[in-house]
């Protein structure tokens, strides 16, 4: 029986998880529970997993739940969620929090010992050094929720002692992959919250709508398998069956294929190296599908993307400077205080304007953080 912390509960990822935990009472039980203010959402979640504590955003959530949830110590803010990370009682933390806010808890997380499953861009986007260093040094493994950083983990087991000549990120292309630039101008929030394959979470959404959902997993998988940026490529494929593919240097190529369906990779985190039913899954039939389709990505269409590999190649705090600009924009997207066609151009301004610090400690890369959204606001 793995006791599990979960950071992001009432989340996409958050949810999809519990649901595989559901499928399994007699392998998993949550120790603890994190979520933001959905109160609403998470009520339900606490009664039937019964943690043994929860963290929130803030005072005033715990103020709204604490008569609701009278046996739950309930917790607030960071502090929290560094408890239930490094709590002695867990043995696995997922991590799918949205944003900056998951590095702490995680690096906290690795210093205790626990094994990561990790669906948190932004922690090894801004800190990859720090995390996988960490990792390394306390034999903890990081295990990809993501379905392309899976896809990649699980094509490799069993190649320890081959090298591989490149990996290969699929990318659905996200909401407006079939539009041009000039369709662009004015997009609302409502058109780019309609993603073709996945049900996701707005930022998510939008990231991949700019396609900097797939720039940051370049710099994830860049920290993740320890590959320099010229042996991670991309290709739009529409279908999303094939989630990613790894080349090894007898030209053999391995790929993770599947539905669309998030609780595969989810589960495989948390049950690795073994694999349980899925039942709640529906079955590939490659017959229905009838053909995939694959192409080259247009940089000069998806701009975020050159910029994401600016970024990793540049190193030290540029990466941080690119996440950090990119959750600010996209926050003002969805406020609607800029156009869509905005995000990638205060990112490119935020990089253009940066002075890089080399191999950046945890202070300065937060230091780093909050200077980039302050310098994104000012922009507008």
């Amino acid at each position: 029986m793995k006791k599990v912390t979960l950071l992001g509960a009432t989340g996409s990822i958050g949810r999809q998880t519990l649901a595989v935990i559901r499928a399994h009472r007699d392998q998993f039980s949550i120790y603890a529970l994190a979520f933001g203010k959905n109160i609403k959402m998470a009520l339900p979640l606490i009664k039937e997993f019964a943690p043994e504590k929860v963290v929130v955003q803030d005072e005033e959530t715990k103020a709204k739940l604490k008569p609701l949830v009278t046996h739950v110590k309930i917790q607030v803010g960071l502090s929290g969620l560094i408890e239930i990370s490094t709590e002695p009682k867990v043995d696995l933390l997922v991590n799918a929090i949205i944003g900056r806010v998951g590095l702490e808890p995680t690096l906290k997380a690795i210093e205790a010992g626990k094994t990561i499953a990790i669906a948190n861009k932004e922690t090894l986007v801004t800190a990859g050094h720090l995390v996988t260093h960490l990792a390394r040094q306390h034999q903890v493994d990081l295990l990809p929720i993501d379905s392309e950083h899976s896809a990649i983990f699980q094509s490799i087991q069993g190649e320890k002692h081959n090298p591989i000549k490149k990996i290969i990120l699929t990318a659905s292309g996200g909401s407006f992959r079939d539009r041009t630039r000039e369709e662009l101008v004015h997009v609302t929030i409502q058109d780019a919250l309609k993603h073709p394959n996945w049900s996701m979470g707005k930022k998510i959404t939008i990231d991949s709508a700019t396609m900097m959902n797939k720039g940051l997993e370049i710099i994830e998988a860049h920290w993740l398998f320890n590959l320099d940026y010229d042996k991670i490529d991309v290709i739009l494929h529409k279908e999303s069956i094939i989630h990613s593919m790894v080349e090894f240097e007898d030209k053999s190529v391995l790929a993770q294929m599947g539905q669309s369906d998030m609780k595969i990779p989810i589960q495989y985190a948390l049950t690795y190296p073994n694999r349980l039913p899925l039942t709640a899954s529906e079955s590939l039939d490659l017959t229905s599908i009838g053909k995939l389709h694959f192409q080259k990505l247009n940089f000069s269409r998806f701009p975020c993307l050159p910029l994401a590999y600016q970024a990793g190649k540049h190193g030290g705090t540029y990466p941080t400077v690119l996440n950090a600009a990119n959750e600010q924009a996209v926050s003002l997207f969805l406020a609607e205080r800029i156009s869509f066609l905005d995000i990638e151009y205060l990112i490119e301004t935020a990089l253009s304007g940066h002075d890089k610090i080399d191999d950046p400690d945890l202070a300065t890369i937060q230091q780093i953080d909050v200077e980039t959204r302050k310098k994104v606001l000012e922009q507008i």
